[in-house]
């Protein structure tokens, strides 16, 4: 039997949980849903309580983060396969449920099925997430096959309960970012291979081009307490292009620095208002880098 695990915060999970039911019902499904409300807001909560009539749902009375969440859907289901979906995925396979119990084999027991972006484009102000999101994740099962564990996302992915229960997720991460990346770094350590199939889910929640940006500057701060607090630099620069970019260029990480102080102020002014170049936004995130990773190895220890 599978269950299926939603961690969700902050958004309206009902047409994820019905896309689920329907599917269940129709095809008589050995599936069961288990949702964990991260103390979301009151407004959400309304909107979410009424699914318990179809599902396990559980409401923490303290945010948790990303990284712990997943993990304590352990303590509230005992199936043997783990799916795990975002709450603002959409369904968009008919037989998406299907398709992951046809995939199941004992050797592969993380299988990723991949997201893919709304192919209409949307209003200026949320521009950057979806062009990012269409140019740099919106990827084939061929194409993230080619780097399995680089390509480990945490939005659609099946594991089993065994496996996560000996490689969690580290809970030392509280922050938004790179939950995925650490965990997919200790299933390559483990010796575990990812197997990627063509079974998308659709992001349903394409971010504001300024909450992007706050995300990705949060992302880049967890990554550099990565690099500074955790044993595994080497795999951490392996698997991130950000962490090549800036070894690469690291004789130049003074200019950078520089160069990102005087201009972050006019990119951040047009990336806000729609005015979107990946190349210009890959530039912000590198001096974004390299002005957090100075300022931290700059701070007294104590």
């Amino acid at each position: 039997m599978l269950a299926i695990c939603i961690p969700v915060y902050n958004f309206d999970v009902n047409p994820l949980v019905n896309a689920l039911v329907t599917e269940i019902s129709s095809f008589q499904l050995p599936c069961e849903i288990v949702v964990i409300d991260d103390c979301s807001n009151a407004e959400f909560r309304s909107l979410n309580a009424p699914i318990e009539q179809h599902v396990k749902y559980v409401e923490l009375s303290k945010n948790v983060g990303r990284a712990k969440i997943r993990n304590l859907f352990l303590e509230h289901t005992q199936q043997e396969q783990l799916l795990f979906l975002d709450g603002d995925s959409l369904i968009i396979a008919p037989a998406f449920l299907r398709t992951y119990l046809d995939a199941l084999c004992p050797n592969h027991p993380v299988i990723c099925g991949g997201r893919v972006y709304p192919m209409e484009r949307p209003s200026r102000q949320q521009l950057l997430r979806w062009t990012y999101g269409i140019h740099r994740e919106s990827k084939s099962a061929i194409e993230r096959s080619r780097n399995p564990n680089e390509s480990f996302m945490t939005n659609n992915f099946l594991i089993t309960s065994e496996l996560l229960e000996a490689i969690r997720f580290d809970e030392r991460l509280t922050d938004y970012g790179h939950e995925d990346t650490l965990f997919g770094i200790e299933l390559m350590r483990a010796g575990i291979a990812i197997k990627h199939i063509e079974n998308p889910i659709l992001n349903g929640d394409i971010e504001t081009n300024e909450l992007f940006i706050s995300k990705t500057e949060r992302a880049v701060e967890n990554l550099v307490l990565l690099i500074h607090n955790y044993e595994f630099p080497k795999e951490l620069e392996r698997e991130i292009q950000l962490l090549r970019t800036a070894k690469k260029l690291k004789s130049l990480s003074g200019l950078i620095y520089w160069l990102h102080k005087l201009t972050a102020p006019v990119l951040l002014f047009f990336l806000k208002r729609g005015v979107v170049s990946l190349a210009c936004f890959a530039f912000y995130k590198l001096g974004y880098f390299t002005i957090k990773n100075k300022n931290f190895t700059s701070a007294p220890r104590h």
